[in-house]
């Protein structure tokens, strides 16, 4: 098993009625991706959400359609060029 990591940008982030925010960070080419949900009050309270994050290579999953994948991209791109890796937002 591998040890690699890989870095992944914000791409995503959205809010539901159960006050639980989904977050996904995905490959630069926007081709792997991974999400993660946190309570709203975590986001106070714990660990800040960075624009960017090292993430297992074996916890991506594959983008599964190319809308997707593509949109995933930009934002990546576009995460990358106004935030550094670390920065929280």
């Amino acid at each position: 098993m591998s040890d690699s990591t890989v870095q992944c940008w914000l791409v995503e982030r959205t809010f539901d009625d159960r006050n639980l925010v989904t977050i996904v960070y995905a490959t630069p080419d926007g081709s792997r991706y991974q999400q993660r949900e946190r309570s709203a009050t975590s986001l106070r309270t714990g660990s800040e959400v960075t624009a960017a994050t090292e993430i297992p290579e074996t916890e991506l999953e594959s983008v599964p359609d190319d809308e997707t994948r593509k949109r995933y991209a930009e934002e990546a791109e576009r995460t990358a060029e106004q935030y550094d890796p670390g920065e929280p937002i």
